[in-house]
C-alpha cells in the first residue's frame, strides 16, 4: 500500500524514545571493558569524530568535527578509545530497538536510526510512568543500549520530555506530562532557541520581544506568531499548548531513489579498482531496491577527484544510462553501470570517489516489458534469488560478480578502528574465552 499511513487522534500520548549517545553505545554493548570510559567514533575514512560518549563529551578540549590527525595526540592522552564508523552494526541495532518499541505499541514512527516516537495512548495515564520505565528498562535488557523515554500528548512536547528526562539526574531518564504542572514545569526550563522545530531566525524574532523561555512563547498572541513565524510557528505554538499538530507517521513512502556514494581510501588511478569498487556499490544499492520489490529505470554514474586539494588537477563527470525496461538484476545493473564508467573515466587523474545512483522506480510487479527485449539467462530472477539467499544465509558477498574482484583492501575507506559487525556476519561473531577450553 502506497503512501504515507497517518494515525491521529484527540487524546494522544506520545513517548519520545531515544538512544543515548547511539554509535558509541553500539560499540560498548560488545565492549564491557570501557563502560564509564570515554570512546569516540569516526567519519568515512576515519576523518573526524562525529559521535561521542558522555565520558567524551565531558573532555571539552576535544572537539567534534575536527580532523583526527589534529587532535590524535590529545585522544590518546586522554585514553579515548576510537571507533570507525560500523553502519551495519549501527542499523541492525537500530532495528532491534525499534522491534523491542513494537511490544508496547503497534504504532511506531521511526523518526531517525536512534529514535522513534511511540503512541501509548491505549495505557491508562496512570500506568504511564510504570510503562516509560518498562521500555526503558526492556530495550536495555534486550540490546544494552541506555535509552531517555519522554512521553507527552504531543511530539513537541515529547521531544522536550525526553531531553528534560536526561538533564537532570533525578529523573533516572524518564519523564512523562502527564499534568498540567509538569507541562509549565518543562516550558520553563527550556529556553526558546533549545525547543525542537524552532530556528535561530524565528528564536531571534521572538526574543526581540522580550521573551526567552518556551513557555513565555507559549504566552504570545496566536495571531501575532502566525504573522511572524507563519504555519511552523503556529503548529509548534499549539503542539507546546497541549494541541497536536504533528500526526504519527506509521508507514513511510518507498525511496523514490536509491543511491550511494563514498570516497575511497586511497586516491586512485587504476581503472581496475575503480570497476571493482563501482561493482561493489551496485551490489549493495541493488540489494535495497530488491528490498522495497523496486526496479529502476535509470542508472547514474559519477566519478570525481578530491575537490580539496590543491596538488591534483580536478575532474569530474557523471552519466545517466536508461534501461531498455526496469530491472533490479545485480547483473544487468551492474553491466550497465560500468558501460558507463567506461564513458566518463579519463586517464591521466588521481579518483576520490564514485557514486551510484538508481531511480525511475516502479514497482518491481508492474514492470512494462517491451516485445524486442530479450532478457539474457543471467538476469533470471530466480538466479537473483538463489544469490540473496546464499549471502543473507552466509554473510554480505559471499557470492559476488567478478568485477567486485579481490583487492577492496585498495580502494575502500580507511576503517583502522572498526569494530566487528556482531550482529550480522556468522564469521565475525563474538566469541567468549578459549573454545578449546
Amino acid at each position: 500500500m502506497g503512501g504515507n499511513y497517518l494515525h491521529y487522534k484527540i487524546d494522544l500520548m506520545i513517548a519520545l524514545v531515544d538512544c543515548n549517545s547511539f554509535y558509541a553505545s553500539c560499540e560498548q554493548v560488545f565492549r564491557p571493558d570501557l563502560q564509564n570510559k570515554p570512546v569516540v567514533v569516526l567519519s568515512n575514512n576515519d576523518g573526524c569524530v562525529i559521535a561521542a560518549n558522555k565520558e567524551a563529551k565531558a573532555l571539552t578540549h576535544i572537539p567534534m568535527f575536527q580532523p583526527v590527525f589534529k587532535i590524535k595526540e590529545v585522544l590518546k592522552a586522554n585514553n579515548v578509545t576510537c571507533f570507525s564508523s560500523n553502519y551495519t552494526l549501527y542499523a541492525d541495532m537500530s532495528q532491534r530497538v525499534m522491534d523491542t518499541l513494537r511490544e508496547f505499541s503497534p504504532i511506531v514512527e521511526e523518526y531517525s536510526i536512534d529514535e522513534s516516537f511511540v503512541d501509548l495512548s491505549h495505557y491508562d495515564v496512570d500506568e504511564l510512568e510504570f510503562i516509560a520505565n518498562q521500555i526503558k528498562d526492556r530495550i536495555h535488557k534486550n540490546t544494552g543500549i541506555p535509552v531517555g523515554v519522554g512521553v507527552a500528548k504531543t511530539k513537541s512536547l515529547s521531544k522536550m520530555a525526553n531531553k528534560y528526562a536526561k538533564k537532570l539526574e533525578e529523573n533516572k531518564g524518564v519523564y512523562v506530562v502527564e499534568t498540567e504542572q509538569k507541562r509549565l514545569t518543562l516550558l520553563k526550563y527550556f529556553k526558546l532557541k533549545d525547543v525542537w522545530g524552532i530556528g535561530k531566525k524565528h528564536a531571534m524574532r521572538v526574543e526581540r520581544t522580550g521573551r526567552r523561555t518556551a513557555y513565555d512563547f507559549t504566552k504570545l498572541p496566536l495571531a501575532w506568531v502566525r504573522k511572524e513565524m507563519t504555519v511552523v510557528g503556529e503548529r509548534l505554538w499549539r503542539e507546546l499548548n497541549n494541541f497536536p499538530c504533528h500526526n504519527m507517521v506509521v508507514q513511510i513512502d518507498k525511496k523514490k531513489g536509491i543511491g550511494t556514494a563514498k570516497s575511497f581510501g586511497y586516491k586512485l588511478e587504476d581503472y581496475g579498482l575503480i570497476e571493482e569498487a563501482t561493482s561493489y556499490y551496485v551490489a549493495e544499492v541493488a540489494d535495497l531496491l530488491r528490498q522495497q520489490n523496486s526496479a529502476a529505470r535509470f542508472i547514474e554514474v559519477f566519478l570525481q577527484t578530491n575537490n580539496f586539494s590543491n596538488a591534483d588537477k580536478q575532474y569530474y563527470n557523471k552519466i545517466v544510462i536508461e534501461l531498455e525496461i526496469p530491472t533490479n538484476s545485480t547483473i544487468k545493473l551492474t553491466q550497465e553501470a560500468l558501460k558507463g564508467l567506461k564513458k566518463i573515466f579519463k586517464q591521466g587523474y588521481r579518483y576520490k570517489k564514485v557514486g551510484v545512483h538508481l531511480f525511475g522506480l516502479v514497482s518491481d510487479t508492474e514492470i512494462q516489458t517491451n516485445l524486442f527485449y530479450k532478457p539474457k539467462k543471467s538476469e533470471n530472477p530466480k538466479l537473483t534469488k538463489a544469490i540473496d539467499f546464499l549471502n543473507s544465509k552466509y554473510g554480505k558477498n559471499k557470492v559476488k560478480l567478478a568485477s567486485v574482484g579481490n583487492r577492496e583492501k585498495q580502494w575502500a575507506l580507511i576503517r583502522e578502528h572498526r569494530s566487528k559487525r556482531f550482529t550480522t556476519q556468522w564469521d565475525e561473531l563474538l566469541t567468549i574465552g578459549n573454545r578449546n577450553s
